[in-house]
């Protein structure tokens, strides 16, 4: 395998929403890659302005220059003024004999989402003072500890877990995404690693069979209680803290999310090297874009007034600070998941002409 193509199997972990993989690779030559982004905006609600998906593109950058570390390359990136929808990037390479492995660069395979509850025993001074000086420059952390805060953020994931669970433009990207009775899936997202036990599962795999299922059973039989529980309530009280990545000023450009998404890199992977489980909690995030905005988040009716709501909570919590956020997660000790995302093969990656 060429020293190009084992740079780009090692990048191609980066996380992506729902494990969309939103980039392709073009070789020009072995010294030159063109990255081909796109966005899902039209078809997934949870994509806000692509914002998401360039949030994404920024971390598979930084694994680049990462993993161009392990074979003695600096790594330069030049943003094309290409469409919102399909950012594109050159990536070029210069061999450098001072330059080091990254010590990130062995993590970048092993970071994974643990969507279960954590430890709840505090994060230590010296971890949060290391995940912090990971991010680089423009950007700090709020963190969210205590019984109190919390509860505060179970409140707000619950709401934002019933929203998600009850518009039809949801549950269409729900019904996409998941792979059922599956440990492991290269473009999707595996049942066994949605955090929910086996009796639940099965009653959710019937449920979404159809939207009036998911109807019927919200309407009559409670339907959001059960899987809110188990994906919003327990896990948010069963971690070390809840975090907030924000950005020095409100992100606007492409630029702007890209950079952002190269600094949650380096912050996720310095929690793996640290042997700290993650997990993204970005729908509130999401459902604040949206209603500050005043974009509509759903033909539903009522919905946008849900979102509002979610929006009031999370500018309570973090103090103002949720239009500079681009990132919001749970941290703490716990076992590595047993089920995850995996990625396509490099050749499915490849931009075809």
């Amino acid at each position: 395998m060429k020293t190009i193509e084992q740079i780009l199997e090692l990048a191609k972990w980066a996380p992506s929403g729902d494990n969309t993989q939103p980039w392709r690779f073009e070789i020009v030559n072995e010294n030159h890659v063109v990255v081909h982004g796109f966005d899902t905006r039209k078809d997934c609600v949870y994509d806000f302005l692509g914002h998401p998906s360039q949030i994404s593109l920024g971390a598979l950058l930084e694994n680049i220059c990462i993993a161009a570390s392990g074979h003695s390359l600096r790594t330069d990136i030049t943003y094309r003024d290409a469409d919102d929808e399909h950012p594109t990037f050159d990536v070029k390479f210069t061999r450098a004999q001072d330059t080091n492995p990254d010590p990130l660069i062995d993590c970048i395979p092993k970071r994974c989402v643990q969507r279960r509850p954590y430890s709840t025993k505090l994060l230590a001074e010296a971890e949060k003072i290391e995940l912090v000086a990971s991010l680089g420059p423009r950007h700090h952390v709020l963190w969210v500890e205590g019984l109190k805060g919390k509860l505060s953020m179970a409140d707000i994931l619950s709401k934002s877990g019933r929203l998600r669970l009850t518009i039809p433009e949801a549950y269409q990207v729900h019904r996409r995404i998941i792979q059922w009775r599956a440990r492991f899936s290269e473009d999707r997202v595996p049942d066994k690693a949605l955090g929910l036990d086996g009796a639940t599962l099965l009653l959710m795999r019937w449920v979404m069979g159809s939207w009036a299922r998911v109807e019927f059973f919200n309407s009559f039989l409670g339907g959001t209680l059960l899987p809110r529980i188990e994906l919003d309530i327990l896990p948010a009280l069963g971690c070390a803290a809840h975090f907030a990545i924000v950005y020095d000023v409100k992100p606007q450009t492409i630029a702007d999310y890209v950079l952002a998404g190269r600094a949650l890199q380096r912050f996720w992977l310095t929690a793996t090297r640290l042997d700290l489980q993650l997990q993204p909690e970005m729908s509130p995030l999401i459902f604040h874009a949206y209603a500050t905005n005043s974009i509509p988040v759903s033909a539903r009716k009522g919905a946008s007034a849900e979102a509002r709501r979610i929006a009031a909570a999370l500018d309570s919590i973090f103090s103002g600070s949720a239009s500079n956020t681009v990132f919001m997660g749970r941290i703490g000790s716990g076992e590595m998941p047993s089920a995850r995302s995996t990625r396509l093969p490099l050749d499915r990656l490849y931009q075809h002409s």
